[in-house]
C-alpha cells in the first residue's frame, strides 16, 4: 500500500472549514489514489495524517482525550444531524435530599408530603383521625384537613393525590398523597416519590417535606430501602426530557427533606447512591428518547466515550470500526449493518476497580439498534410500532447507564465488562436478503428466514467476543421480541437463564430496584424448530408460538457453557405506556444492584 503523512498546522474549528478541507483534500486525494483513511484529533478536527490505498472508500477517524472513538465515512457527518435538529443541553435535575428526625407540624416551606395508606385515613366517631400524624396535623389546622379530605373524597387509594393550601402551618401546602392498602416495597415509596415531584412541579416548589403516616412499623433496613426509593423516585419524577422541545416547564425543585426514616452516615450514603444511580437512569433515558437522525452508532460510540472520559481512573473504551468487525469475523453482526449509510460501531468499556484486584468478571450485553426498519421484512400494517423503533437500542442505554452510575460508585473487587454492537437495520441494495446465509465469528452459520429478527444477530457476535474476554458471567439486555410483550405486558421484563444460581441474584437485586422480572423457561425441545435444512440454524423459528423462548435459545448457541449467562427481554418495559410515551431506562437500578451484590 502507497502511503503519505502529511501534517498540518490548521485547526478546522468551524462546519464551514472542514467543507474547505473536504473541498481540498478530494482534489489532493484525486491525484494520489483512492484514500483508506484521515486521522483527525480532537473536536477541532486537527488533521493529522493521511493514508492512500491502491483501493477502498473515503473514511475518517476521530480521537478524543487520546481514546480512538471510531471510523465514520464522510458522508455520516451531515447525516448525523439530519433534518438540522440539534438537542438542547440540560443538566440532570439537582436535588439535596436531608434527612430529618423533627416535628412535621414545625417543618418550614413550600410542600408537606404525607403518604398515608387506605387505613391511615380511617376516622373516629368524632371524624376526627385516628392515624397520630394526621390528627396532630389536623388539629394543628382547626379540622379542615380532615374537611378537606372528606370533600375531595380522598381515601388514600394507591394513585390517588390532594395538595391543598391550608393556613396555619410552616408548610403553604399540605399534600396526601395515596399508597394504598399498604406499603413496603421499594417500587411503592418510588411511587410516592414520582408523586411528590408531580406535585412540586404542579405548584411550582422549590423545598418539599415527605413524611409517611405510618413508619413504625418498617425496620431500620425497609427505612433505608423506603427513603432510597424515594429519592430516586423523586430525581426521576422530576426530569422532564425536553431537549427536543422549543419550549418546556421545568421543575424548581431543589431540596426535600424526609422525615421519620432515620438520620446518619448510613442513611446519607444511600441517598447518595439513590442520586448516582438516577442520573444514571436519566442518561438511559435520554439515549432511548433520542431520534435516530440524532444518535446514529457513531453518536452512540461517541456517548460511550464521553462516560469513560468522565471516569477513566476506572474505565477505559475500545471503540471497533468495520474494518476490525471484519477482521474478528463477526458477519451476523455486519449481515445487520450492511444496509444503512451510517457505518457501525461495536463499543467496549472497561471497568477496573481503583487498585486493580478483582475477584470476580462480569460482562453486560446490550443490543445497540439506533434504528430498526425490519430490514427487507419492513414493518407494516397496524401495531408494527416502526415509528418508535429509534427504542431499540435499549438495551445499549441501559448498560451505559449502568456503565456512568458504576464509574460514579467504584465498587471494589470486580471487573466489569459493557459491550455493544451498535448499527441500524435499513434497506438498500447492499442489505441483507431473507434467504442469505451468514457467518458468526464463532463460525456457526444462520440462514436468515426474517430480517427484523436482527436484533439476535447482533447480540450473537457481541455474545462471542464477551466470551472471549474470559468473563464468569454475563447478562444481556435487549428489545428484543414483540412475544415478550404478549406474554407479559409493558411492567415486567422476561428472563431466561440456565442458571438458578444468576436467577436469584439478578430477581432478588430487582426487588431491591424496584424493576419488575419475571423468569421465562428454556425449553430445549423448541430448539427443533430453529433448524435449518441448509445452515445450523435459522434465526427465527418455523413457526410463530413461544418467539421469546426461541430467541433466547438462539443467543444461547453463542454463550460458552462455562460462562454464567442470562438474558433480559425489555422490549415491553423499554418505553412507557403513559399519554408521555417516553423511555423508562428500565433496568439499570438493577444491574448496578446485581454488581453491587457481586463486589460485596
Amino acid at each position: 500500500m502507497a502511503a503519505i503523512v502529511v501534517s498540518l498546522a490548521t485547526s478546522l474549528s468551524s462546519s464551514s472549514s472542514l467543507k474547505a478541507l473536504r473541498s481540498s483534500s478530494s482534489l489532493f486525494f484525486s491525484k494520489l489514489g483512492p484514500v483508506r483513511s484521515v486521522a483527525v484529533r480532537g473536536f477541532g478536527f486537527r488533521v493529522v495524517s493521511f493514508g492512500v490505498a491502491p483501493q477502498g472508500r473515503g473514511s475518517i477517524c476521530f480521537y478524543s482525550s487520546g481514546r480512538r472513538e471510531g471510523k465514520f465515512m464522510a458522508h455520516s457527518i451531515s447525516r448525523a444531524t439530519l433534518g438540522l435538529t440539534q438537542p438542547a443541553q440540560f443538566e440532570p435535575p439537582k436535588i439535596s435530599f436531608t434527612a430529618k428526625e423533627i416535628d412535621v407540624v414545625e417543618w418550614k416551606g413550600d410542600i408537606l408530603a404525607v403518604g398515608v395508606t387506605e387505613k391511615d385515613m380511617a376516622m373516629d366517631d368524632n371524624s376526627k383521625f385516628k392515624n397520630p400524624i394526621l390528627r396532630k396535623l389536623d388539629s394543628q389546622l382547626g379540622g379542615l384537613l380532615s374537611e378537606a379530605s372528606s370533600e375531595e373524597e380522598f381515601t388514600g387509594k394507591a394513585g390517588q393525590s390532594t395538595v391543598l393550601r391550608l393556613p396555619g402551618l410552616g408548610s403553604k401546602r399540605v399534600g396526601l398523597i395515596g399508597l394504598g392498602q399498604s406499603a413496603s416495597t421499594a417500587i411503592d415509596f418510588k411511587s410516592l416519590g414520582e408523586s411528590v415531584a408531580a406535585a412540586a412541579k404542579a405548584s411550582q416548589a422549590s423545598n418539599v417535606a415527605v413524611v409517611l403516616a405510618s413508619s413504625e412499623g418498617l425496620s431500620n433496613e425497609s427505612k433505608l430501602t423506603a427513603a432510597t426509593a424515594l429519592a430516586s423516585g423523586t430525581v426521576l419524577g422530576t426530569h422532564e426530557d425536553a431537549r427536543y422541545k422549543s419550549e418546556s416547564k421545568i421543575s424548581v425543585l431543589k431540596s426535600v427533606d424526609i422525615i421519620g426514616l432515620g438520620t446518619g452516615p448510613e442513611l446519607e450514603k444511600k441517598l447518595k447512591y439513590a442520586e448516582d444511580v438516577s442520573v444514571a437512569v436519566i442518561l438511559g433515558r435520554e439515549l432511548v428518547n433520542s431520534p435516530a437522525n440524532v444518535l446514529t452508532p457513531v453518536a452512540l460510540a461517541e456517548e460511550a466515550s464521553k462516560i469513560a472520559s468522565m471516569h477513566s481512573d476506572v474505565l477505559s473504551a475500545t471503540i471497533l470500526d468495520e474494518e476490525k468487525c471484519k477482521d474478528l469475523k463477526m458477519g451476523s453482526y455486519l449481515g445487520v449493518a450492511a444496509a444503512s449509510a451510517n457505518p457501525p460501531r461495536f463499543i467496549h468499556l472497561c471497568y477496573k476497580p481503583p487498585g486493580g484486584s478483582a475477584k470476580v468478571k462480569l460482562a453486560l450485553v446490550g443490543k445497540g439498534l439506533t434504528f430498526d426498519s425490519g430490514g427487507y421484512n419492513i414493518k407494516t400494517g397496524p401495531g408494527c410500532s416502526i415509528e418508535t423503533m429509534k427504542c431499540d437500542m435499549g438495551g445499549s442505554a441501559a448498560v451505559l447507564g449502568a456503565a456512568k452510575a458504576i464509574g460514579q460508585i467504584k465498587p471494589p473487587g470486580v471487573e466489569i465488562h459493557f459491550v455493544i454492537a451498535a448499527c441500524e437495520n435499513m434497506i438498500s441494495g447492499t442489505g441483507m436478503r431473507p434467504g442469505d446465509i451468514i457467518t458468526a465469528s464463532n463460525g456457526k452459520t444462520i440462514e436468515v428466514n426474517n430480517t427484523d429478527a436482527e436484533g439476535r444477530l447482533t447480540l450473537a457476535d457481541a455474545l462471542v467476543y464477551t466470551c472471549n474476554l474470559g468473563v464468569e458471567k454475563i447478562i444481556d439486555l435487549a428489545t428484543l421480541t414483540g412475544a415478550c410483550v404478549v406474554a407479559l405486558g409493558p411492567a415486567v421484563a422476561g428472563v431466561f437463564t440456565p442458571s438458578d444460581e444468576l436467577a436469584k441474584e439478578v430477581l432478588e437485586a430487582a426487588d431491591v430496584s424496584g424493576e419488575k422480572l419475571w423468569r421465562m423457561p428454556l425449553e430445549e425441545s423448541y430448539w427443533e424448530t430453529m433448524k435449518s435444512g441448509v445452515a445450523d440454524m435459522l434465526n427465527t423459528s418455523v413457526n410463530r408460538t413461544a418467539g421469546a423462548i426461541t430467541a433466547a435459545l438462539f443467543l444461547k448457541q453463542f454463550v460458552d457453557e462455562k460462562v454464567q449467562w442470562m438474558h433480559i427481554d425489555i422490549a415491553g418495559t423499554a418505553l412507557s405506556t403513559d399519554k408521555k410515551r417516553g423511555a423508562t431506562g428500565f433496568g439499570i437500578t438493577t444491574l448496578v444492584e446485581w454488581v453491587l451484590k457481586n463486589s460485596s
